[in-house]
């Protein structure tokens, strides 16, 4: 049992048994007292790349460098200490540097002491790599996207990609999966959906994923893998879907999302990975399995493939069977309004990490300088989509932005662009509910309600729910004390329960 001030919540076994009244508690083995606590649904990240945040978490993060210069100053200290490894980092963003540019291969070569370096772009869709890793791939050298400087992109990016990862020990894996898992339970996260496939982090990472995740406490992991018609693999480990990062086009920030327009600062329009036979085959093949289908859309033009697949789909097996499927697109930033209302026909869920906005929209920033004021303020309308009925979901990318679920519902409200902004009650479903929604999971998962699945996370607070939210929203999100996931405690800041394997109650139930 669960106490929080005149509330309390009975968990019996992973199940929420009671709510109710605390002078009306039924009898319970354990007692935990929550008093000056409000409890929520644990939230869902909708969107995580588990392997390469726990990486960042421990490893060489260069999210906020100010300068090339400071980039290449890390390198070398990482090197210093790296005893030879392969050195992986991932965050940089020269939109934000006086330089204006990314590293060379030269310049990495000197940092690194000659060895192999791979550095994610804050966008994880280019990197930048020294001499040593690009001779490790020499077929990286005739794909599309390869650039002798050492920047990397497109299908040259994912070669590369591939090999630095096949680097990682078992022993960096393991530490990195746990770590982000622990980070996460600390947020009050419940449950990472990760977005897993071939070119994102490989097969062998996955299952190291799901051992993980089985053997140890923490936040439940739903698992995609984005690879076209990729169904055994899907059944095999027994995956949320074949959705995720499939990936149809790359990144604004890379120049490679697939635009109708060019990109204001390059002659270029991005590109499209698939033709639309490919797609709907995918879709239609998924549909007919009965498994979740689902894309990486961002551009407008790879918007409108994917929809249109679903679409095309629906008018050969029936629109109530594509519906019931709830076929996913991943950041979905620049749809055009009759992409939005598509969407909320063919029953399509959108997740979308409104910490992009935060980081890249508004005058003079990233948004702005790759796609010019009209068409930047246009990106990632989480107001128009909740309008058209499109169901939405709340990720972070991470690590492209970071695990923190109350910052995402601060992004979501306070959107850079006047009027595309959620009110904070949608935002908050959209964290927790809305991310078993687009999972398909079963009823009452995100809700506090008996019979649901007794995951939640207690806050600091008194004044419920709406106090949380003012305080998240005015940027000083509260602290969480306890997250419980199907029961089990994962999560425990003030020794509230002394094991972590043994709950049987929880207290002050908000649904919202």
């Amino acid at each position: 049992m669960y106490r929080a001030g005149v509330q309390a919540l009975l968990v019996h076994d992973d199940r929420i048994a009671w709510i109710g009244a605390a002078d009306q508690e039924p009898s319970a083995d354990r007692v935990v007292d929550l008093t000056g606590a409000v409890l929520t649904p644990a939230f869902v990240d909708a969107h995580v790349h588990t392997t390469a945040t726990g990486l960042a978490l421990i490893g060489l993060d260069l999210h906020g460098t100010r300068s090339l210069r400071e980039l290449l100053d890390r390198v070398e200290a990482h090197a210093r200490t790296g005893r030879g490894r392969i050195i992986l980092g991932s965050g940089w963003d020269d939109t934000l540097w006086p330089e204006q540019r990314p590293p060379t291969r030269q310049e990495l070569d000197r940092a690194a002491y000659g060895g192999a370096v791979y550095l994610a772009r804050v966008d994880a869709h280019s990197a930048a790599c020294s001499s040593a890793l690009l001779a490790a791939v020499p077929e990286a050298a005739g794909t599309q996207g390869f650039d002798a400087s050492g920047v990397v992109r497109l299908d040259a990016h994912h070669a590369v990609r591939r090999a630095a990862y096949a680097g990682i020990s078992p022993t960096q894996r393991r530490a990195a999966q746990r770590a982000t898992r622990e980070r996460a339970a600390a947020l009050g996260i419940g449950c990472l959906q990760e977005m897993s496939g071939p070119e994102v982090a490989g097969r062998p990472d996955l299952e190291a994923l799901l051992r993980l995740a089985a053997g140890e406490p923490g936040p439940a992991v739903l698992a995609y893998w984005g690879e076209l018609h990729g169904f055994e693999v899907v059944a095999e480990l027994g995956l949320a879907g074949a959705a995720g990062d499939l990936i149809c086009d790359g990144s604004l920030g890379s120049h490679t999302a697939a635009v109708s327009e060019p990109y204001a600062d390059r002659t270029t329009k991005g590109a499209l990975r698939y033709d639309a036979e490919e797609i709907r085959a995918h879709v239609r093949a998924a549909t007919a399995a009965g498994v979740q289908a689902g894309f990486h859309v961002i551009g407008d033009v790879a918007i409108d493939q994917a929809v249109s697949a679903v679409a095309d789909v629906a008018d050969e097996l029936g629109l109530g069977r594509v519906r019931s499927m709830r076929h996913r697109l991943e950041h979905a930033e620049m749809p055009r309004p009759e992409h939005l209302a598509a969407m909320a026909r063919l029953g399509m869920v959108v997740s979308v990490q409104p910490a992009f906005d935060a980081a890249w929209g508004g005058q003079g920033r990233m948004y702005e300088q790759r796609l010019g004021t009209d068409r930047a303020a246009g990106l990632n309308p989480l107001a128009a989509y909740a309008r058209a009925g499109v169901r939405l979901a709340l990720g972070s990318d991470s690590p492209v932005t970071a695990l923190d679920p109350w910052g995402g519902i601060a992004a979501a409200v306070h959107h850079r662009t006047d009027g595309s902004g959620l009110s904070a009650e949608q935002a908050f479903n959209a964290a927790t509910v809305g991310g078993w929604y687009a999972a398909r999971s079963h009823a009452g998962a995100g809700m506090l309600q008996v019979g649901a699945p007794a995951t939640f996370a207690a806050w600091s607070g008194t004044g419920g729910v709406p106090e949380l939210l003012e305080r998240a929203l005015a940027g000083e999100p509260p602290p969480c004390r306890i997250t419980v996931v199907d029961g089990a405690v994962v999560y425990d800041a003030v020794g509230a329960v002394d094991a972590v394997d043994a709950v049987d109650a929880v207290d002050e139930g908000t649904n919202s």
